[in-house]
């Protein structure tokens, strides 16, 4: 991968060096983008509507107003950013070229709208567990004698 500062980084020895690349931005913009989902209470405000009873289990859909996508776009904009690495390799962290790619990315290239209709097609629901507000995705499994599994990220 080459930063916009020219300088060539190396992302995984083992593979060719474009499937490497394209692998890794991949999987690095996918687990950016659920980290949004997951961490969305703390990007924007979510909007509930309350339930009847504490443990009703509710459906629920992710509608981000454009203010709050608009405000994250100014966010990332005034970025402050940190001085260049020391030194030529990652040991001080992810190279600043590498963020400021993303984030650039995220400013103007970030399909947020796209995202959100892939989320919301799954069948999404909140409901409150010991005082918490729990969101959860319920998906049966295709096999009958499946074990329940249950994944959590956190709480809105």
């Amino acid at each position: 991968m080459t930063t916009q500062t020219g300088k060539s980084i190396a992302i995984a020895a083992t593979q060719p060096r474009q499937q490497s690349i394209d692998h890794d931005r991949r999987r690095l913009i996918t687990a950016a983008a659920m980290g949004v989902a997951a961490a969305g209470a703390n990007l924007f405000p979510i909007r509930l509507a309350q339930a009847a009873t504490n443990h009703e289990i509710r459906p629920f859909h992710i509608n981000i107003p454009e203010a709050d996508l608009l405000d994250l776009r100014q966010r990332l904009a005034a970025t402050r950013w940190p001085d260049n690495e020391t030194v030529a390799d990652d040991s001080q962290g992810v190279p600043l070229a590498m963020l400021q790619d993303l984030v650039r990315y995220w400013q103007t290239a970030y399909d947020w709208r796209r995202v959100e209709a892939r989320l919301n097609a799954l069948p999404q629901f909140v409901t409150e567990i010991d005082g918490l507000g729990i969101h959860f995705i319920h998906v049966r499994s295709k096999y009958q004698n499946a074990l329940p599994m249950i994944v959590t990220h956190g709480w809105y």
